[in-house]
């Protein structure tokens, strides 16, 4: 370093050793060396902020002090404190860019980690997440913090565009995968829709009549169940074959099922039964019960079988209507509907009498 007390010493005439500059020269070097002071202290601030700040105030305090007392001894001891402090901010800039330069090493060393890691989820992108997990370890060995931000910011776009690709693909599988769960969804509900119906008629089964009556009893409302039972269906069976009497059946279901409100829920309980769940009082449902027997039952036609001929067959029923009344379950409610169904049996066979 420029020794001011080298130039002092230089001067003519000087006062003692312990006297003010008083020469022409003296003042001009006395003020360059306090303005270099303060020089070195604000470029080594912006060189390395995190450890500049102590040798910009230490020296901003050794100009203060020349500026107050300039005697050769002041200077002689500033110019040993100023080497201290550049010696000083030297060892602990060089520490601070060293944990630094660790700190990058270590974050890339993550990131070649994660970088093997998601090409092993992905084996499509393996080999390329294998190459970039190489680069930035070499990465991690360059000393010169400009080579490894230039590195990192090449490394950081290739995994950028790795990514995008990856998270493409995703978006594919996930569309197939969704278009997957739909079909399997309609498949589901055609499946539960084939559970819930009778496979002959097509009317609702028991189990989905059964849910239909639960569910009304939860709502608390009014409501009433109409029994259906086919009289004499055996003697179709028995004289012109069960391929006749399930035609006979189909073709009744439809009668019914097109004669009903659409707010009623029809459905076969089972053999020639079948039942109608009615979303009124009594008396409202026995006005149903009588328009169904005007005009689902009477007189049907059966196609003729293999070298046969159409028969037509009278279809009477008896039929038995209870309405649901609040703490009933459903079975009692269908004992009620069934005894009032029976009731209309010897009716049915005195009118056949």
């Amino acid at each position: 370093m420029l020794s001011l007390k080298k130039y002092l010493d230089m001067i003519p005439n000087k006062p003692g050793s312990t006297g003010p500059i008083s020469n022409e020269l003296g003042p001009v070097i006395l003020a360059s060396y306090r303005a270099a002071l303060l020089a070195m202290g604000n470029s080594g601030f912006r060189a390395c902020p995190g450890v500049g700040s102590e040798l910009q105030n230490n020296l901003a305090k050794l100009e203060v002090r020349l500026a107050a007392n300039t005697t050769s001894a002041v200077v002689k001891e500033t110019e040993a404190q100023v080497e201290e402090q550049l010696q000083r901010w030297g060892g602990n800039t060089a520490e601070y860019f060293k944990a630094k330069a660790n700190d990058v090493k270590e974050l890339l060393i993550v990131l070649a980690g994660t970088a093997e890691s998601m090409g092993q989820r992905d084996q499509k992108y393996a080999s390329h997440f294998s190459q970039l997990t190489a680069q930035l370890q070499s990465i991690a060995n360059l000393e010169d913090l400009g080579q490894v931000r230039s590195s990192l910011l090449q490394r950081a776009n290739e995994m950028k565009s790795y990514v995008d690709k990856m998270t493409q693909d995703s978006h594919a599988s996930v569309a197939q995968l969704r278009a997957q769960v739909t079909t399997y969804e309609t498949k589901l509900k055609a499946a539960e829709q084939i559970a819930l119906q009778d496979p002959l008629t097509g009317l609702a089964n028991r189990r989905k009549i059964e849910e239909r009556i639960e569910g009304r009893i939860a709502q608390s409302g009014t409501f009433c169940v109409a029994l259906i039972d086919l009289d004499r269906f055996k003697e179709v069976n028995d004289t012109y074959g069960h391929n006749a009497g399930d035609n006979l059946l189909q073709q009744f279901a439809e009668e019914l099922r097109s004669n009903c409100r659409s707010g009623d829920r029809v459905g076969r309980w089972g053999g020639d039964e079948f039942i109608v769940v009615l979303d009124c009082d009594l008396s409202t449902a026995q006005a149903q019960v009588e328009r169904l027997q005007k005009w689902a039952l009477g007189e049907y036609t059966i196609p003729p079988s293999a070298g046969g001929k159409a028969v037509k067959v009278k279809v009477e029923a008896s039929i038995g209507l209870a309405q649901w009344q609040p703490g009933r379950d459903m079975t009692a409610l269908i004992a009620s509907a069934d005894s009032a169904m029976y009731s209309e049996k010897p009716k049915a066979r005195g009118q056949k009498a």
